[in-house]
């Protein structure tokens, strides 16, 4: 997993902490009001973490497919260069008679 958090992870963080305060001061006072909106701001901040959290996953998939895939690229030409160099001496050795005599 990346360790670059995205923004919905940090504002989802941000929102849970302020919402804790709020719901905790409310409650100090008796204000429910204040108390109600910042366990709604928790709540919020939870779905926003997990929406980071759903994005960061994607992006690092991505990534990983992406290396996966100049990996296997990368492969490929290793094979197509090499096929072609031993065609090259394969051909090499059937019209030269020279390169035949050192081998």
């Amino acid at each position: 997993m990346s360790t670059t958090m995205s923004e919905s992870t940090i504002h989802g963080k941000y929102d849970q902490a302020a919402g804790k305060v709020k719901q905790k001061v409310g409650e100090a006072v008796g204000n429910r009001k204040l108390a109600n909106q910042g366990a709604t701001q928790q709540v919020k901040g939870h779905a926003e973490e997990a929406w980071g959290t759903v994005k960061e996953s994607v992006k690092q998939a991505v990534a990983d497919q992406h290396a996966k895939k100049d990996d296997t690229m990368h492969d490929v030409r290793e094979k197509m260069t090499s096929t072609a160099q031993n065609a090259k001496e394969s051909i090499q050795q059937g019209v030269d008679p020279e390169h035949h005599a050192k081998k």
